[in-house]
Protein backbone atom coordinates (compact mmCIF):
# COMPACT_ATOMS: atom_id res chain seq x y z
CA UNK A 1 0.00 0.00 0.00
CA UNK A 2 3.06 2.46 0.84
CA UNK A 3 4.23 2.14 -2.72
CA UNK A 4 0.72 2.50 -4.38
CA UNK A 5 0.25 5.83 -1.96
CA UNK A 6 3.44 6.98 -3.36
CA UNK A 7 2.96 6.85 -6.84
CA UNK A 8 -0.25 8.71 -6.18
CA UNK A 9 1.29 11.35 -4.82
CA UNK A 10 4.14 11.95 -7.29
CA UNK A 11 0.99 12.78 -9.57
CA UNK A 12 -0.07 15.41 -8.15
CA UNK A 13 0.51 18.32 -5.55
CA UNK A 14 3.00 20.74 -4.57
CA UNK A 15 6.32 20.30 -2.78
CA UNK A 16 7.20 22.70 -0.23
CA UNK A 17 11.31 23.89 0.11
CA UNK A 18 12.79 23.71 2.81
CA UNK A 19 12.99 26.82 4.53
CA UNK A 20 15.73 29.92 5.57
CA UNK A 21 18.73 30.11 3.55
CA UNK A 22 19.72 26.32 3.46
CA UNK A 23 22.69 27.43 1.60
CA UNK A 24 25.44 24.56 1.70
CA UNK A 25 27.74 22.32 -0.19
CA UNK A 26 29.12 18.82 0.94
CA UNK A 27 27.06 18.93 3.86
CA UNK A 28 27.93 16.02 7.01
CA UNK A 29 25.56 14.39 8.42
CA UNK A 30 23.07 15.79 10.66
CA UNK A 31 23.59 16.25 14.74
CA UNK A 32 21.48 17.02 17.10
CA UNK A 33 22.84 18.92 19.92
CA UNK A 34 21.04 20.57 23.17
CA UNK A 35 17.63 20.55 20.95
CA UNK A 36 19.43 22.31 17.51
CA UNK A 37 20.20 20.82 14.67
CA UNK A 38 23.81 21.24 12.67
CA UNK A 39 25.62 19.95 9.74
CA UNK A 40 28.55 21.74 8.38
CA UNK A 41 30.01 22.07 4.79
CA UNK A 42 33.33 23.02 2.62
CA UNK A 43 34.63 25.96 3.63
CA UNK A 44 34.61 26.81 7.70
CA UNK A 45 30.81 27.13 8.15
CA UNK A 46 27.84 25.35 8.21
CA UNK A 47 23.71 25.45 9.00
CA UNK A 48 21.64 25.91 12.32
CA UNK A 49 18.71 24.80 12.80
CA UNK A 50 15.71 25.67 15.68
CA UNK A 51 13.51 22.78 14.56
CA UNK A 52 14.37 21.03 11.77
CA UNK A 53 13.03 22.85 9.27
CA UNK A 54 13.91 26.24 9.30
CA UNK A 55 18.27 26.63 8.44
CA UNK A 56 20.17 29.48 8.27
CA UNK A 57 24.55 30.03 8.55
CA UNK A 58 25.80 29.80 12.03
CA UNK A 59 27.83 26.67 12.41
CA UNK A 60 31.20 26.90 13.27
CA UNK A 61 33.92 24.38 12.38
CA UNK A 62 37.89 25.91 11.98
CA UNK A 63 40.23 24.35 9.53
CA UNK A 64 38.05 24.93 6.44
CA UNK A 65 38.85 22.08 4.07
CA UNK A 66 36.17 20.12 2.37
CA UNK A 67 33.26 17.28 2.98
CA UNK A 68 33.17 17.16 6.99
CA UNK A 69 31.49 14.59 8.96
CA UNK A 70 30.57 14.32 12.60
CA UNK A 71 29.09 11.40 15.11
CA UNK A 72 28.40 12.13 18.41
CA UNK A 73 30.13 9.49 21.02
CA UNK A 74 29.42 9.71 24.38
CA UNK A 75 29.00 13.45 25.68
CA UNK A 76 31.34 14.44 22.89
CA UNK A 77 31.02 15.55 19.34
CA UNK A 78 34.05 14.27 16.96
CA UNK A 79 34.29 16.24 13.61
CA UNK A 80 36.02 15.01 10.62
CA UNK A 81 37.31 16.87 7.26
CA UNK A 82 39.45 16.40 4.78
CA UNK A 83 42.40 19.38 3.68
CA UNK A 84 43.14 20.13 0.17
CA UNK A 85 42.88 17.07 -2.20
CA UNK A 86 40.21 16.75 -4.77
CA UNK A 87 42.26 18.17 -6.94
CA UNK A 88 41.98 21.57 -5.30
CA UNK A 89 45.38 23.50 -4.53
CA UNK A 90 46.82 20.30 -2.88
CA UNK A 91 45.95 18.32 -6.01
CA UNK A 92 45.53 14.84 -4.40
CA UNK A 93 48.12 15.11 -1.90
CA UNK A 94 44.92 15.38 0.88
CA UNK A 95 44.91 14.97 4.64
CA UNK A 96 42.04 13.52 6.89
CA UNK A 97 41.85 15.50 10.27
CA UNK A 98 40.07 15.17 13.36
CA UNK A 99 38.99 17.02 16.04
CA UNK A 100 36.44 17.00 18.90
CA UNK A 101 34.17 19.49 20.84
CA UNK A 102 32.06 19.07 24.34
CA UNK A 103 29.01 21.37 21.71
CA UNK A 104 28.21 22.41 18.87
CA UNK A 105 27.07 25.69 19.69
CA UNK A 106 29.05 28.17 19.30
CA UNK A 107 27.46 29.93 22.37
CA UNK A 108 28.01 27.86 24.65
CA UNK A 109 31.08 28.64 27.39
CA UNK A 110 31.73 24.73 26.73
CA UNK A 111 32.41 25.63 22.76
CA UNK A 112 35.89 24.78 21.99
CA UNK A 113 37.56 22.41 19.32
CA UNK A 114 40.58 20.42 20.12
CA UNK A 115 44.04 20.61 17.98
CA UNK A 116 43.10 18.96 14.79
CA UNK A 117 44.80 15.28 14.56
CA UNK A 118 45.98 13.94 11.12
CA UNK A 119 44.35 10.36 10.38
CA UNK A 120 44.79 9.77 7.22
CA UNK A 121 46.69 11.28 4.34
CA UNK A 122 47.46 10.71 0.79
CA UNK A 123 51.29 11.75 -1.40
CA UNK A 124 49.55 12.64 -5.15
CA UNK A 125 51.03 9.78 -6.68
CA UNK A 126 48.85 6.81 -5.11
CA UNK A 127 45.69 5.45 -5.94
CA UNK A 128 43.95 7.65 -3.93
CA UNK A 129 43.29 10.92 -2.48
CA UNK A 130 42.38 11.59 1.22
CA UNK A 131 39.46 14.16 0.91
CA UNK A 132 35.64 12.95 1.72
CA UNK A 133 35.55 11.32 4.35
CA UNK A 134 32.46 9.32 6.58
CA UNK A 135 32.27 8.00 10.13
CA UNK A 136 30.56 4.80 11.21
CA UNK A 137 30.34 4.01 15.10
CA UNK A 138 29.53 0.32 15.17
CA UNK A 139 26.63 0.24 16.93
CA UNK A 140 27.41 -3.66 17.26
CA UNK A 141 30.68 -3.45 19.28
CA UNK A 142 31.36 0.58 19.62
CA UNK A 143 34.43 0.11 16.77
CA UNK A 144 34.66 3.46 14.96
CA UNK A 145 35.51 3.53 11.07
CA UNK A 146 36.17 5.89 8.35
CA UNK A 147 35.39 5.88 5.18
CA UNK A 148 37.38 8.33 2.41
CA UNK A 149 38.26 9.05 -1.25
CA UNK A 150 37.60 10.33 -4.32
CA UNK A 151 37.47 9.43 -8.30
CA UNK A 152 41.08 9.41 -8.22
CA UNK A 153 41.90 5.89 -7.21
CA UNK A 154 40.63 3.98 -4.70
CA UNK A 155 37.98 4.50 -1.96
CA UNK A 156 39.19 3.54 1.55
CA UNK A 157 38.45 2.39 5.13
CA UNK A 158 40.62 2.69 7.82
CA UNK A 159 39.66 2.45 11.86
CA UNK A 160 40.15 5.20 14.53
CA UNK A 161 40.30 5.09 18.45
CA UNK A 162 36.41 6.03 19.68
CA UNK A 163 38.09 7.23 22.60
CA UNK A 164 41.00 9.43 21.24
CA UNK A 165 39.66 10.03 17.69
CA UNK A 166 42.90 9.09 16.49
CA UNK A 167 43.72 6.21 13.80
CA UNK A 168 44.06 2.92 15.56
CA UNK A 169 47.96 2.36 15.87
CA UNK A 170 49.20 -0.18 12.71
CA UNK A 171 45.75 0.20 10.93
CA UNK A 172 46.32 -0.15 6.99
CA UNK A 173 43.96 0.97 4.62
CA UNK A 174 41.19 -1.67 3.07
CA UNK A 175 40.32 -1.04 -0.55
CA UNK A 176 36.61 -1.56 -0.51
CA UNK A 177 34.99 0.78 -3.26
CA UNK A 178 35.45 2.61 -6.84
CA UNK A 179 34.35 5.46 -9.15
CA UNK A 180 32.76 7.07 -6.24
CA UNK A 181 33.37 9.92 -3.56
CA UNK A 182 31.92 11.33 -0.40
CA UNK A 183 31.23 7.95 0.71
CA UNK A 184 29.69 7.49 4.19
CA UNK A 185 28.74 3.95 6.04
CA UNK A 186 25.65 2.70 7.88
CA UNK A 187 24.80 -0.65 9.33
CA UNK A 188 20.88 -1.98 9.17
CA UNK A 189 19.51 -5.30 10.12
CA UNK A 190 22.95 -7.20 10.21
CA UNK A 191 24.33 -5.75 7.14
CA UNK A 192 27.08 -2.70 6.81
CA UNK A 193 25.92 -0.22 3.82
CA UNK A 194 28.60 1.76 2.00
CA UNK A 195 26.96 4.63 0.49
CA UNK A 196 29.12 6.38 -2.14
CA UNK A 197 28.34 9.52 -4.39
CA UNK A 198 28.48 8.83 -8.39
CA UNK A 199 28.57 11.23 -11.12
CA UNK A 200 29.98 14.72 -11.48
CA UNK A 201 29.54 17.79 -9.45
CA UNK A 202 30.59 21.30 -8.85
CA UNK A 203 28.84 22.52 -12.22
CA UNK A 204 25.36 23.76 -10.93
CA UNK A 205 22.17 22.39 -12.35
CA UNK A 206 24.39 20.28 -15.04
CA UNK A 207 26.00 17.97 -12.25
CA UNK A 208 25.37 14.62 -12.39
CA UNK A 209 25.77 13.47 -8.99
CA UNK A 210 23.36 10.70 -7.85
CA UNK A 211 23.58 8.36 -4.27
CA UNK A 212 24.25 4.69 -4.97
CA UNK A 213 25.18 1.61 -2.52
CA UNK A 214 26.30 -1.31 -1.58
CA UNK A 215 26.34 -4.14 1.36
CA UNK A 216 27.96 -6.75 2.91
CA UNK A 217 28.25 -8.65 6.10
CA UNK A 218 31.23 -7.08 7.23
CA UNK A 219 32.00 -3.70 7.67
CA UNK A 220 35.32 -4.35 5.61
CA UNK A 221 33.44 -5.71 2.52
CA UNK A 222 33.28 -6.91 0.26
CA UNK A 223 30.22 -4.23 -0.70
CA UNK A 224 28.02 -5.78 -3.36
CA UNK A 225 25.09 -4.26 -5.02
CA UNK A 226 21.38 -5.67 -5.36
CA UNK A 227 23.50 -7.39 -8.96
CA UNK A 228 26.16 -9.22 -7.01
CA UNK A 229 28.43 -6.55 -8.60
CA UNK A 230 31.52 -5.64 -6.29
CA UNK A 231 31.75 -1.70 -5.49
CA UNK A 232 35.50 -2.38 -6.37
CA UNK A 233 34.24 -3.00 -9.51
CA UNK A 234 31.98 -0.02 -10.06
CA UNK A 235 28.76 -1.47 -8.44
CA UNK A 236 25.90 0.45 -6.70
CA UNK A 237 22.23 0.37 -6.67
CA UNK A 238 20.58 3.84 -6.91
CA UNK A 239 19.17 5.30 -3.44
CA UNK A 240 18.05 9.09 -5.03
CA UNK A 241 19.03 10.85 -8.09
CA UNK A 242 17.73 13.80 -9.97
CA UNK A 243 14.33 14.86 -9.71
CA UNK A 244 11.68 17.57 -9.55
CA UNK A 245 13.19 20.73 -9.71
CA UNK A 246 16.62 19.56 -7.72
CA UNK A 247 19.25 17.75 -9.34
CA UNK A 248 22.59 16.30 -8.24
CA UNK A 249 21.95 14.81 -5.18
CA UNK A 250 25.35 13.99 -3.06
CA UNK A 251 27.09 13.37 0.20
CA UNK A 252 24.85 10.81 1.80
CA UNK A 253 23.98 11.22 5.67
CA UNK A 254 21.52 8.94 8.09
CA UNK A 255 19.53 10.30 10.78
CA UNK A 256 17.37 7.86 12.53
CA UNK A 257 14.57 9.69 14.70
CA UNK A 258 13.08 6.02 15.85
CA UNK A 259 9.73 4.47 15.85
CA UNK A 260 10.14 3.69 12.28
CA UNK A 261 11.02 7.24 11.36
CA UNK A 262 14.40 7.53 9.29
CA UNK A 263 15.53 10.47 7.43
CA UNK A 264 18.37 11.26 5.10
CA UNK A 265 20.34 14.47 4.60
CA UNK A 266 22.39 15.19 1.31
CA UNK A 267 23.08 18.21 -0.34
CA UNK A 268 21.47 19.05 -3.88
CA UNK A 269 24.29 20.41 -6.85
CA UNK A 270 20.87 23.04 -7.70
CA UNK A 271 17.66 24.07 -6.84
CA UNK A 272 16.11 25.20 -9.98
CA UNK A 273 13.64 27.24 -8.14
CA UNK A 274 16.52 28.90 -5.54
CA UNK A 275 18.63 30.19 -8.18
CA UNK A 276 20.50 27.31 -9.03
CA UNK A 277 22.35 26.95 -5.51
CA UNK A 278 23.58 23.85 -3.67
CA UNK A 279 21.15 23.44 -0.88
CA UNK A 280 20.56 20.75 2.00
CA UNK A 281 18.56 18.25 0.90
CA UNK A 282 16.27 16.14 3.91
CA UNK A 283 14.27 13.06 2.54
CA UNK A 284 12.28 10.26 4.31
CA UNK A 285 14.79 7.34 4.45
CA UNK A 286 13.23 3.69 3.16
CA UNK A 287 13.83 0.63 3.11
CA UNK A 288 12.61 -1.77 0.61
CA UNK A 289 13.45 -6.05 0.74
CA UNK A 290 16.54 -4.54 2.59
CA UNK A 291 17.79 -2.15 0.51
CA UNK A 292 17.92 1.98 0.87
CA UNK A 293 15.93 4.60 -0.57
CA UNK A 294 14.98 8.27 -0.62
CA UNK A 295 11.32 8.44 0.07
CA UNK A 296 9.55 12.16 -1.54
CA UNK A 297 8.62 15.12 0.34
CA UNK A 298 5.30 15.02 1.23
CA UNK A 299 3.46 16.93 -1.92
CA UNK A 300 0.30 19.74 -0.75
CA UNK A 301 -2.95 18.41 -2.28
CA UNK A 302 -6.39 16.53 -1.41
CA UNK A 303 -6.52 13.20 -0.97
CA UNK A 304 -8.21 10.33 0.51
CA UNK A 305 -6.64 9.41 4.03
CA UNK A 306 -6.65 5.52 3.63
CA UNK A 307 -5.97 3.72 7.09
CA UNK A 308 -3.71 0.63 6.29
CA UNK A 309 -5.42 -1.57 8.66
CA UNK A 310 -8.18 -2.59 5.97
CA UNK A 311 -8.48 0.24 3.27
CA UNK A 312 -10.95 2.06 4.95
CA UNK A 313 -11.12 6.09 4.13
CA UNK A 314 -11.30 8.99 6.80
CA UNK A 315 -14.68 11.11 6.72
CA UNK A 316 -16.36 13.72 8.55
CA UNK A 317 -19.09 11.56 10.42
CA UNK A 318 -22.24 13.05 8.60
CA UNK A 319 -25.31 11.12 6.86
CA UNK A 320 -24.70 9.31 3.94
CA UNK A 321 -26.12 11.36 0.79
CA UNK A 322 -27.69 8.77 -1.78
CA UNK A 323 -26.68 9.70 -5.23
CA UNK A 324 -30.13 9.77 -7.74
CA UNK A 325 -30.83 7.15 -9.38
CA UNK A 326 -31.33 3.16 -7.50
CA UNK A 327 -30.51 -0.25 -9.13
CA UNK A 328 -29.40 -0.10 -13.03
CA UNK A 329 -29.81 -3.69 -14.00
CA UNK A 330 -33.57 -4.99 -13.24
CA UNK A 331 -35.85 -3.98 -16.67
CA UNK A 332 -32.63 -1.92 -17.69
CA UNK A 333 -33.41 -0.85 -21.87
CA UNK A 334 -30.27 -1.72 -23.27
CA UNK A 335 -30.75 0.96 -26.00
CA UNK A 336 -30.96 3.68 -23.42
CA UNK A 337 -28.05 6.58 -24.81
CA UNK A 338 -24.72 6.07 -22.37
CA UNK A 339 -23.87 9.46 -20.87
CA UNK A 340 -22.23 9.88 -17.42
CA UNK A 341 -23.10 10.21 -13.97
CA UNK A 342 -22.30 13.50 -12.68
CA UNK A 343 -19.93 12.90 -9.53
CA UNK A 344 -21.44 13.86 -5.84
CA UNK A 345 -20.12 17.81 -5.03
CA UNK A 346 -19.37 19.81 -2.06
CA UNK A 347 -22.85 21.88 -2.76
CA UNK A 348 -25.13 18.65 -3.23
CA UNK A 349 -24.68 17.81 0.29
CA UNK A 350 -22.91 20.88 2.63
CA UNK A 351 -26.44 21.93 4.02
CA UNK A 352 -26.81 18.49 5.21
CA UNK A 353 -23.56 18.75 7.75
CA UNK A 354 -23.69 20.31 11.09
CA UNK A 355 -22.15 23.66 11.42
CA UNK A 356 -20.34 22.86 15.04
CA UNK A 357 -17.43 20.88 15.61
CA UNK A 358 -18.28 17.02 13.82
CA UNK A 359 -16.50 13.95 14.57
CA UNK A 360 -14.37 11.90 12.22
CA UNK A 361 -14.87 7.93 11.74
CA UNK A 362 -13.91 5.63 8.88
CA UNK A 363 -15.35 3.83 6.22
CA UNK A 364 -15.66 2.36 2.56
CA UNK A 365 -13.90 5.01 0.52
CA UNK A 366 -17.20 6.51 -2.26
CA UNK A 367 -14.88 9.48 -3.25
CA UNK A 368 -17.35 11.64 -1.66
CA UNK A 369 -17.17 15.16 -0.31
CA UNK A 370 -16.94 14.24 3.16
CA UNK A 371 -13.77 11.80 2.54
CA UNK A 372 -11.56 14.23 0.70
CA UNK A 373 -8.80 15.96 2.69
CA UNK A 374 -6.72 19.31 1.44
CA UNK A 375 -3.63 19.27 2.88
CA UNK A 376 -1.50 22.14 3.18
CA UNK A 377 1.63 23.71 4.48
CA UNK A 378 1.24 26.76 7.55
CA UNK A 379 4.58 28.40 6.67
CA UNK A 380 4.54 30.20 10.40
CA UNK A 381 3.90 27.24 12.31
CA UNK A 382 7.12 26.13 11.89
CA UNK A 383 8.81 22.10 11.47
CA UNK A 384 10.68 19.51 12.00
CA UNK A 385 13.37 17.54 10.73
CA UNK A 386 12.34 17.64 6.98
CA UNK A 387 9.22 19.06 7.16
CA UNK A 388 6.50 21.75 7.66
CA UNK A 389 3.29 21.09 9.74
CA UNK A 390 0.33 21.30 7.92
CA UNK A 391 -3.47 21.32 7.99
CA UNK A 392 -5.84 19.50 7.11
CA UNK A 393 -9.41 20.51 5.99
CA UNK A 394 -12.39 18.91 4.36
CA UNK A 395 -11.93 20.05 0.57
CA UNK A 396 -13.46 22.93 -0.58
CA UNK A 397 -14.00 24.15 3.01
CA UNK A 398 -12.16 25.31 6.06
CA UNK A 399 -13.55 22.68 8.36
CA UNK A 400 -10.24 21.14 9.99
CA UNK A 401 -9.25 18.44 11.68
CA UNK A 402 -8.16 18.69 15.19
CA UNK A 403 -6.80 16.96 18.33
CA UNK A 404 -9.10 16.95 21.48
CA UNK A 405 -8.24 17.02 25.51
CA UNK A 406 -9.32 13.74 25.82
CA UNK A 407 -7.35 12.37 22.92
CA UNK A 408 -9.86 12.38 20.38
CA UNK A 409 -10.38 13.65 16.95
CA UNK A 410 -13.20 15.82 15.33
CA UNK A 411 -12.96 18.72 13.04
CA UNK A 412 -13.87 22.68 13.62
CA UNK A 413 -15.70 24.70 11.49
CA UNK A 414 -12.50 26.69 10.69
CA UNK A 415 -8.97 26.38 11.12
CA UNK A 416 -7.32 29.08 13.69
CA UNK A 417 -3.95 28.12 13.56
CA UNK A 418 -3.81 26.35 17.16
CA UNK A 419 -1.14 23.96 17.98
CA UNK A 420 -3.77 21.35 18.09
CA UNK A 421 -4.81 22.39 14.35
CA UNK A 422 -1.37 21.51 13.20
CA UNK A 423 -0.28 18.04 11.58
CA UNK A 424 2.75 16.77 11.34
CA UNK A 425 3.19 14.05 8.34
CA UNK A 426 6.43 11.66 8.62
CA UNK A 427 6.66 9.08 5.90
CA UNK A 428 8.16 5.94 7.60
CA UNK A 429 10.68 3.54 6.72
CA UNK A 430 7.82 0.88 5.09
CA UNK A 431 6.34 3.61 2.55
CA UNK A 432 3.27 4.35 4.74
CA UNK A 433 2.83 7.45 6.93
CA UNK A 434 2.33 8.77 10.29
CA UNK A 435 -0.21 11.59 11.30
CA UNK A 436 1.10 13.07 14.38
CA UNK A 437 -0.94 16.17 15.54
CA UNK A 438 1.80 19.13 16.91
CA UNK A 439 0.16 19.08 20.89
CA UNK A 440 -2.32 17.10 22.55
CA UNK A 441 -4.37 19.79 24.49
CA UNK A 442 -3.37 19.42 28.28
CA UNK A 443 -1.08 16.56 27.42
CA UNK A 444 2.56 15.87 27.11
CA UNK A 445 2.24 12.37 25.05
CA UNK A 446 3.25 12.27 21.75
CA UNK A 447 0.23 10.77 20.05
CA UNK A 448 -0.47 9.55 16.54
CA UNK A 449 -4.09 9.01 14.55
CA UNK A 450 -4.52 5.57 14.57
CA UNK A 451 -7.48 2.96 13.74
CA UNK A 452 -8.50 1.46 16.52
CA UNK A 453 -11.20 -0.80 14.82
CA UNK A 454 -12.03 -0.45 11.28
CA UNK A 455 -14.22 2.45 11.31
CA UNK A 456 -13.04 4.45 14.73
CA UNK A 457 -10.17 6.65 14.42
CA UNK A 458 -8.44 7.87 17.48
CA UNK A 459 -5.25 9.36 19.05
CA UNK A 460 -2.48 7.02 20.56
CA UNK A 461 1.10 6.10 21.27
CA UNK A 462 2.59 5.10 18.28
CA UNK A 463 3.43 1.52 17.15
CA UNK A 464 5.15 0.82 14.04
CA UNK A 465 4.66 -3.31 14.15
CA UNK A 466 0.92 -2.44 14.34
CA UNK A 467 -0.70 -1.00 10.93
CA UNK A 468 -3.48 0.65 13.28
CA UNK A 469 -0.61 3.57 13.58
CA UNK A 470 0.10 3.67 9.46
CA UNK A 471 -1.98 5.50 6.98
CA UNK A 472 -1.70 6.20 2.90
CA UNK A 473 -2.69 9.26 0.81
CA UNK A 474 -4.07 8.72 -2.58
CA UNK A 475 -4.69 11.27 -4.99
CA UNK A 476 -8.05 10.17 -7.10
Amino acid sequence: MGATALLSMLLSGTVIAQVGKPFIHDPSTIAECEGKYYTFGTGSGGLISEDGWTWNSGAVRPGGGAAPDVVKIGDRYLVIYGATGGGLGGGHNGKILTMWNKTLDPQSPDFKYSEPVVVAQSDGIEDNDAIDPGLLLDPNDGRLWCSYGTYFGFIRLIELDPKTGKRVEGNKPIDIAIDCEATDLMYHDGWYYLLGTHGTCCDGANSTYNIVVGRSRKVTGPYLDNMGRDMLKGGGKMVIAAGGRVTGPGHFGRIVLGDGVEKMSCHFEADLDQSGLSVLGIRPLLWKNGWPVAGEKFKEGTYEIESERRGYALELAVDFVRMPGGARWFNRDKNEPIKPVPSQELADVIKTWSTGNTGVRIGDYMFRPHQKWTITAVPEAGGYLGGPYYKIVIAGTDRALAATANAEIITVPAFTGVPEQLWRIDQLTDGTYRIMPKVVPNSKEKLVLMSSGDSTPTLAPFDMDSDNSKWNFKAH
